[in-house]
């Protein structure tokens, strides 16, 4: 049976079981379920604190994860990321008072509050900055002011917050995450219910990036009309009882398929969405 860590709480965990949800897995029902058994798919979840995920992979007690891309690099596991899942995205950005911070090399002999230390001395050690690190659990917008830190590293969504705080952001982005599924370095990367569990949620992420659309169009202006739709593979032609006319079928994004249409009409072609799609196996 795959054993499978999934965050109990928090931005990733209703995500991960809507996700998990549409890829034709049972989840639980109640939040204080910790664990529950999906005897028709062979799979056994376990919710956990989003931090520990990646230790609990990493030690083989568990054959794979959801967590935070931010998560897996700060815990410092023996842990690797397998699939991006496109959720709970973020940025993470230095801050400081305007006017005492530029760039990175402004860090050297500084101290730097954050949540995060792992990630924050992960990326200070790449780029040869010596700097003290200090950790805290929250609220580490305040540390400047209260003379803890003299600067801050921290997730910046809108930087609503930080400017509130008489903060701005400076340097390159240290990291952007996502929700990943994670595995132990070095485990088997062709296990069948591994690969099983990361094609279906593959499936998901089509589902939720394209439509399919159809369209005639006439044969000489056929070749025009698949560069505008070249779906994921090819689109699927087909002759029409009218001599001279195709039909074509094909996935295109989401965001783009109006401007397809209008593409497409330019060059004389009919086209419609016909549906979003709601399961795709790749």
């Amino acid at each position: 049976m795959l054993r499978i860590a999934v965050p109990n709480k928090g931005s990733l965990s209703g995500p991960a079981g809507e996700m998990l949800h549409e890829a034709g897995y049972r989840q639980r029902r109640e939040s204080k379920e910790l664990r529950i058994v999906d005897p028709v798919n062979d799979v056994e979840f376990f919710y956990l604190r989003p931090r520990d995920i990646a230790i609990y992979v990493s030690s083989g007690r568990l054959d794979i994860g959801v967590t935070g891309r931010d998560l897996l690099v700060d815990s410092a596991a023996e842990a690797e990321e397998i699939l991006p899942l496109g959720f709970a995205r973020s940025t993470f950005r230095f801050a400081a008072k305007p006017g005492t911070a530029h760039t990175l090399e402004d860090l050297k002999g500084r101290t730097i509050a954050t949540s995060y230390e792992g990630i924050v001395g992960k990326h200070l050690a790449e780029q040869g900055i010596d700097a003290s690190v200090v950790h805290l659990d929250g609220a580490v917008e305040t540390a400047i002011e209260l003379g803890v830190a003299e600067v801050i590293a921290d997730v910046v969504e809108t930087g609503t917050s930080l400017r509130n705080a008489g903060l701005e952001v400076f340097g390159d982005p240290i990291m952007q995450s996502e929700a990943v599924v994670i595995r132990r370095t070095g485990a088997d990367a062709a296990e069948p219910r591994v690969q099983q569990f990361l094609r279906r949620l593959q499936g998901v992420l089509v589902a939720r990036t394209y439509v399919m659309m159809d369209y005639d169009c006439r044969v000489e202006q056929l070749e025009k009309a698949v560069a505008l739709t070249p779906g994921l593979e090819s689109p699927t032609v087909s002759p029409l009882h009218n001599e001279g006319w195709v039909a074509v079928r094909a996935m295109v994004p989401a965001k783009e398929a109006q401007r397809i249409m209008d593409d497409l009409y330019d060059i004389g072609a009919r086209a419609i969405l016909t549906t979003a799609i709601h399961a795709c196996r790749l």
